[in-house]
């Protein structure tokens, strides 16, 4: 399974951009994953919230194929714990082809998007920016691997 992950912008904090690209490193040892960023909009004081997110959208639907299950990072998806994403992520790698996940921007999906995607997954109650998610989730990701390879990374 090829999985790709799908982003909005550029990471801005050098922190958190180091922390990212430390998980991802990791990730490859495990499976491969590929990064797509989508520039930020430019002019976006002249734009709607709607008009801002459909703009992302159509970049974010460009980015796919007919084929990929699609999985959205919303706060209204399917909250796993991760010992259950870490099974989830094993039950798609025998299934699916191309698996992508979308972290959206600031104000979220497009219907287009939201229509075009096959699942919705929840990091959280809470809301986080989207810069936070990107590390929250490459961490996710990290453990879920180490948990099916049956690593001591998590405790449980």
């Amino acid at each position: 399974m090829k999985t790709t992950l799908i982003l909005t912008g550029k990471t801005t904090d050098k922190h958190i951009g180091a922390c990212v690209d430390d998980y991802l490193s990791r990730i490859k040892h495990y499976m491969p994953l590929e990064v797509q960023v989508i520039p930020e909009l430019k002019n976006t004081k002249s734009m709607s919230t709607a008009q801002q997110k459909e703009r992302e959208g159509e970049q974010m639907l460009r980015l796919l194929q007919p084929s990929d299950h699609v999985v959205l990072l919303d706060e209204r998806g399917l909250e796993l714990r991760s010992v259950e994403f870490a099974q989830w992520l094993s039950q798609k790698s025998l299934s699916v082809r191309r698996l992508v996940f979308i972290v959206g921007g600031p104000y979220g999906f497009s219907d287009a998007v939201y229509k075009r995607a096959n699942e919705k997954l929840s990091l959280s109650k809470m809301t986080f920016s989207h810069q936070m998610v990107r590390l929250v989730f490459v961490e996710q990701i990290y453990r879920a691997c180490t948990i099916i390879k049956g690593e001591p990374y998590h405790h449980e």
